[in-house]
């Protein structure tokens, strides 16, 4: 796990050195960034070109470094300027000083618009810093009370380590019964204390105090005044820009692994991505640290000739001949569960060396259940990917140095059905008659045609029509009163159900059912108390859709810090600011059409040359998800019935202990149907589980020095409010 940490103090005490940290408590393994009273360090595995550093002194231009450097004694005066950027950013050195002298007045959302997936720390004099978030949630930024002032990390667990926090079972509740619902979750962490500031806010720390402001409003439902072939230019630009560049700063692999991977297990999205970075060539020799990639699409392999669209700035110009070079291949990696969607005639995919991976039960979900749990990976937060944290190992495994994947565009670029209720706010009733009658196709051919033809459009359309009225504050207490009668959907039915289910402000999630009665109502009191805070100024389905993109980069951090390989990095170019801005671009009308997402990414590779696409790209079946994980759950009852015979959720009083021992037996009944809603809420439970074991076996203080050990109380239940 590669996280950076640093604080910064009030007005030092009587007697207490400026220039010492307080007693001496200082990161394991880590690379001291900046020194002084408020110091900076890069904890990890970092890469040397991952670590840039732009200082700004008065009268002088801007020096900008690259790697771990030994810090600046003179570099820490009251009029300088300092900036950190961690993890891969394609900007220049010219655009990061141009980017720190713009930001002496205030400004900092430029310096969030460069291809890549990175964290920036802005210094200015000695006793104020500024820490940005991304806009999706997948690279946060955590801050909690320390000694005279604050203490701040892109990892939470290291803050808790610090401070000595215990675990905050009432956060634990709200994950588990809203994980999407910002109103149940707050800005905290399973920590009791630490902090977490919200994607697309910058943490503002003056004289050791927190300030927390928006750097980037969140989009509403389309850009006003822009049409969809301009949004769809920008989408194609954006992530042109995001695999390229992650392609040609790649480095060579460690022996026996490729410099260069692209994971095609999430559909269309990572085969895009596979066919866009299969047409880049690295750069040979040392990969460089700086310069993003031209805007314009690169020529294929067969020359000049081949025809452009002209659907991207730059793509009509013809550029010199450069000599030809053997490309590497990129290492593609597919599940044996289902075919991967790339198209075989093209003349780049020659490039793509194929992988199947067989399944096999060591990679099933849940295979961690079969040895001990406790032996696995700590993450910094739980989440669902622990239990899928083996069959994730394996693809990453078997992939590149760099490995690239499709993660997040299906939260990015997709309609929530909460984008129903917008269109009727905006008064664009009629354009909803497409994605229903596509929910009524859906539904006719499962349940019948009374179902498809008459119920489903009329309780879709109500639903709408009921959320597009509703007021956020009614919507918030009537979700607390069904949390409190234990009233929660079950995830079954057929597609138009479950639409409607997410036609509203806050929906519980698919473990709820199973959450004791004193957790439900402790998760009820702070939605009932979030009522009394003023409305979000956006529409509820773009409120819903950001916050299920949010809850999903968490997932992909969770990914990240669970399975990849150590020296490898995973890229999801998808969640990138710029690719998210880009898509915020994209109307509701079109985001909800069937099949968007498809089309969308059939245009984007269009923009970028690949004309060739069969006609039936994207259109095939969806792999069957629900199978594996029976199958996982079959293989793992007994380690399951270990877990679950005397366990911290139950000891923490967050579950209903018997209709949880209930609902994994009839999981593992092969023949007991279970709907996909069940198998989410069950890995929820399984994986909190496997969390706490790690995390009360984890030896405190393993990641500071110099810190006492105190005594560590037992997770007792919670007395809930």
């Amino acid at each position: 796990m590669r996280w950076l940490t640093g604080w910064c103090t009030g007005a030092p005490r009587p007697g207490t050195p400026a220039h010492e940290p307080p007693g001496g408590i200082a990161p394991i393994a880590a690379r001291l960034l900046w020194s002084g009273p408020d110091p900076l360090w890069a904890v990890g595995d970092w890469r040397p070109e991952e670590i840039r550093l732009v200082t700004l002194r008065p009268g002088a231009p801007a020096v900008v470094t690259t790697g771990p450097t030994a810090p600046d004694p003179a570099g820490t005066g009251p009029a300088v300027l300092r900036l950190a950027v961690l993890g891969p950013c394609g900007a220049t050195d010219g655009e990061l000083a141009a980017g720190l002298a713009a930001a002496r007045g205030g400004a900092v959302r430029h310096l969030t618009a460069w291809p890549g997936g990175y964290t920036v720390v802005l210094r200015s004099g000695t006793r104020s810093t500024v820490l940005l978030t991304d806009l999706a949630g997948a690279r946060p930024v955590f801050h909690t009370p320390w000694g005279a002032g604050t203490a701040y990390a892109t990892a939470a667990l290291p803050l808790a380590d610090l401070v000595g926090a215990p675990l905050d079972t009432g956060h634990l509740a709200a994950r588990l019964a809203c994980p999407e619902a910002p109103e149940a979750l707050g800005t905290g962490t399973p920590y009791l204390g630490v902090q977490r500031v919200p994607p697309g806010h910058a943490l503002g720390l003056r004289d050791g105090r927190p300030y927390l402001s928006r750097y980037d409003e969140p989009g509403g439902g389309g850009a006003r005044g822009r049409g969809e072939a301009a949004a769809v230019g920008e989408l194609t630009r954006a992530l042109l820009e995001s695999v390229r560049f992650r392609v040609r700063t790649s480095p060579a692999g460690p022996p026996g692994r490729a410099r260069l991977g692209v994971d095609l297990s999430y559909g269309t999205a990572s085969a895009t991505v596979a066919l866009l970075a299969a047409a880049v060539p690295p750069r040979p020799g040392p990969p460089p640290v700086s310069g993003p990639p031209p805007t314009g699409p690169e020529p294929a392999a067969t020359g000049p000739s081949v025809a452009r669209t002209g659907a991207v700035k730059g793509s009509w110009a013809r550029t010199a001949e450069r000599p030809r070079t053997a490309l590497e291949p990129v290492a593609a990696v597919t599940s044996g569960e289902a075919e991967a969607p790339v198209p075989a005639p093209a003349p780049d995919t020659a490039r793509l060396r194929h992988t199947v991976l067989a399944a096999a039960p060591e990679t099933l979900p849940y295979a961690d259940l079969r040895a001990d749990p406790t032996a696995g990976r700590l993450t910094d937060e739980p989440g669902p990917e622990l239990v899928t944290a083996a069959w994730a190992g394996a693809r990453f495994e078997a992939g590149g140095a760099d490995h690239l994947t499709g993660y997040g565009a299906r939260h990015v670029l997709d309609g929530h059905p909460a984008r129903l209720a917008d269109l009727v706010r905006a008064g664009r009733s009629r354009e909803l008659l497409s994605p229903v009658a596509a929910l009524a196709g859906a539904d006719r051919a499962v349940a019948g045609v009374l179902a498809g033809a008459l119920r489903t459009p009329l309780t879709v359309l109500r639903a709408a029509h009921r959320l597009a009225r509703s007021r956020w504050a009614e919507a918030l207490d009537d979700t607390a009163v069904r949390l409190t009668l234990r009233r929660v959907p079950d995830g079954g039915g057929t597609a138009g159900t479950r639409s409607v289910d997410d036609l509203a402000w806050v929906v519980p999630g698919p473990a709820a059912r199973w959450l004791s009665d004193e957790a439900l109502s402790a998760v009820a009191l702070r939605l009932r108390l979030a009522a009394r805070e003023p409305a979000p100024g956006e529409h509820p389905g773009a409120h819903r859709a950001r916050h299920a993109l949010h809850r999903h980069a968490r997932g992909f951090r969770t990914l990240v810090h669970a399975a990849e390989q150590p020296g490898q990095r995973l890229h999801a170019p998808f969640l990138d600011n710029q690719v998210v801005r880009a898509a915020r671009l994209l109307p509701d009308d079109v985001r909800l059409q069937p099949g968007a997402r498809h089309a969308l990414l059939r245009s984007v590779l269009a923009g970028s040359g690949r004309t060739d696409l069969p006609p039936d790209w994207g259109r095939g079946p969806r792999p069957d998800r629900t199978a594996p994980a029976r199958a996982g759950l079959r293989l793992a009852a007994d380690g399951l019935a270990e877990l679950f015979d005397a366990p911290l959720l139950a000891e923490a009083g967050l579950i209903d202990l018997p209709a949880v021992r209930a609902a994994l037996i009839r999981a593992t009944d092969p023949g007991a149907p279970l709907p996909p809603a069940a198998l989410a809420g069950l890995a929820d439970l399984v994986a909190t589980e496997l969390w706490l074991r790690r995390i009360r076996a984890r030896r405190h203080g393993a990641c500071w020095t110099g810190l006492p050990h105190p005594v560590r109380p037992a997770l007792t239940p919670t007395r809930f409010p």
